[in-house]
């Protein structure tokens, strides 16, 4: 019995990745039809039932979303029980305060079963309140809110998923609560901050909505176009910022947009410390394989000058943006990244220890500024 478990595991998983690559593309029927493949010899598969909720929704259908959900909830482990965690929703603290203590009451073997299972139910859990959301169903909606907050004291998405949903359903301090106490989890993930945004709008706390809005431009400048993501993988991302965008133009809001200059900035960052990495792997192998094998050696050299081209194989992209960006400061990296790749095109052609050094080197500096510069 033991070997039938790891093709069964094996196939499902295949399924999971063909479904979730399809819905990427945007070929949401077709992601469903592996999913129902799945489900007919695992009915109750919980990834898959989440899943293929979620893909109902990314294609605007609620009610079957609704439904997926419910099955997937039911099939999910019963949630942990705490006193503790009973209180949390229902303070009117300060969201540091409400956030911390239910944890700190928990014993680390209740912690630990909470979490796991917390981990299983929760996405299907935040499917169900979504397609509540989408169909009106108001009340339900905040119950489903109610009920992740309690399977996720600790869990960042959890907090911010529940404060979207309430938000929209119930709206009030639970609803802020849950969104700083997500702000608090998770700090450096933007969409803790865009839901923080949303529910300040909602609450016409239109300052600090401007303001968690430009710390998640800050730490993400290409949220300002997440309402064009297609896919499953960030279907909680585009709904928020629709949302926010919509509700900030009803209110007649200057939200702020993604700065021009940091955007072109940012993707130039990103091309040359993908160039600087690159040819810092590349010099180092070629460094290795030079003693036994030269050949081998500038063969696989010519190959990664070759990977930098693929890189840079459409300039409209990153050429008109790259002379301003120099002039901002990124000049160091620029003129590093094309050293490195130059030297290793010399090490291609004649050989030589010093053309692989110098290579590393400009790598190196290339990929320190790059990254530094922001």
């Amino acid at each position: 019995m033991p070997s039938d478990a790891v093709p069964d595991q094996s196939a499902a998983d295949g399924y999971l990745q063909r479904a979730h690559l399809l819905a990427e593309l945007g070929r949401y029927d077709e992601g469903i039809g592996e999913l129902t493949a799945l489900l007919a010899d695992e009915p109750g598969h919980l990834p898959a039932l989440t899943m293929l909720a979620r893909m109902h929704l990314a294609a605007d259908r609620p009610a079957e979303a609704l439904a997926v959900a419910e099955t997937a909830t039911a099939a999910a482990p019963p949630a942990v029980e705490t006193p503790a965690t009973d209180s949390a929703p229902t303070s009117a603290e300060t969201p540091a305060t409400d956030g911390t203590a239910p944890t700190s009451a928990e014993t680390p073997a209740t912690d630990a079963s909470a979490a796991g299972t917390a981990e299983v139910v929760l996405p299907a859990l935040v499917a169900r309140g979504l397609a509540l959301l989408d169909l009106e169903r108001w009340k339900l909606a905040a119950a489903t809110a109610d009920e992740i907050l309690a399977r996720g004291p600790g869990d960042a998405y959890a907090q911010r998923s529940a404060a979207a949903i309430l938000s929209a359903s119930r709206n009030g301090q639970a609803a802020l609560d849950a969104a700083w106490r997500g702000v608090e989890l998770a700090p450096e993930e933007p969409e803790a901050h865009l839901v923080l945004g949303l529910v300040a709008v909602r609450l016409q706390l239109f300052d600090l909505a401007e303001r968690a809005y430009r710390e998640a431009l800050r730490l993400d400048p290409e949220l300002g176009e997440a309402g064009q993501d297609v896919g499953v993988a960030r279907l909680e991302r585009r709904r928020y910022a629709e949302t926010l965008e919509h509700l900030t133009a009803l209110a007649d809001l200057p939200v702020a947009r993604p700065d021009p200059v940091r955007t072109v900035d940012a993707g130039v960052r990103r091309l040359l410390l993908s160039v600087a990495g690159l040819s810092l792997f590349a010099s180092v192998l070629v460094a290795a394989l030079a003693p036994a094998s030269p050949g081998a050696s500038r063969l696989f050299a010519v190959l990664a000058v070759a990977g930098v081209a693929v890189l840079l194989r459409r300039p409209a992209t990153w050429q008109p943006g790259l002379r301003e960006a120099m002039s901002r400061g990124l000049a160091v990296p620029v003129y590093g990244a094309a050293v490195a790749v130059v030297l290793l095109l010399v090490y291609a052609l004649v050989g030589g220890p010093w053309s692989l050094a110098g290579a590393i080197t400009a790598s190196v500096v290339a990929g320190f500024t790059a990254f530094t510069r922001r």
